[in-house]
């Protein structure tokens, strides 16, 4: 009976602790949201995965700014900073919650978390939208790609091949090939990249689910 006692304490109170940690804006967290844009997103999550199979189409990272919370990413108009409120409402799922997860560096003494001041080559450059890793432009991930690296100075997540196309048809997607014609330039089908899903995965990352 003791016994029994006893671990019915240990549970409740264990249940109560956990119930009791929250998720807390730190800066260097790294933003995974779940947006809905169409073809494009839909061609995005077929092919890429991220932290237990959900499907992000979009990275940013956190910071701290004059008192106040934002957001740095690379968007279509290019490198810039967002409310984190404006941020969050940009993807609300049915019952009003934002679909996003937040990774967090486990290990802070390996790795530099990036700052304002860190952000501050980056700011107001053009988006990249032939997604070469090699150019001065960047997309989502590649902004968090140049961001985070270790104290050696080198960047902390992987590169792997692209893919634009669909895995069933093993073809091009219709809207990527519509998308690289307009620009005139060549698919960089298996060219060096990464992507919102993929670095959710990292083993560098504690994930939250705060929403």
């Amino acid at each position: 009976m003791k016994k029994f006692i006893f671990l019915f304490i240990f549970l409740i109170s264990n249940f109560f602790s956990n119930a009791q940690e929250k998720y807390t804006y730190k800066n260097g967290d790294i933003l995974f949201q779940n947006l809905n844009c169409g073809p494009f997103c839909d061609a995005i999550n077929k092919v890429t995965f991220g932290y237990n199979n959900a499907k992000f189409a979009h990275v940013g990272v956190l910071l701290f700014d004059k008192n106040k919370w934002v957001v740095a990413e690379a968007v279509s108009r290019g490198v810039v900073i967002t409310d984190i409120d404006t941020f969050l409402n940009r993807s609300l799922d049915d019952s009003g919650k934002p679909k996003v997860l937040v990774g967090r560096i486990k290990n802070t003494e390996l790795i530099k978390l990036p700052t304002l001041l860190d952000l501050k080559p980056f700011f107001n450059k053009q988006y990249d939208e032939v997604f070469d890793i090699n150019n001065d432009k960047y997309y989502c991930s590649e902004l968090i790609y140049e961001l985070f690296k270790n104290k050696s100075g080198e960047k902390v997540f992987s590169l792997s091949p692209m893919t634009f196309n669909d895995p069933d048809t093993k073809e091009l997607f219709p809207v990527w090939k519509t998308y690289f014609d307009t620009l005139k330039v060549k698919i960089p089908e298996g060219e060096p990249g990464l992507n919102p899903g993929s670095i959710s995965r990292s083993d560098l990352l504690e994930i939250y689910t705060p929403y």
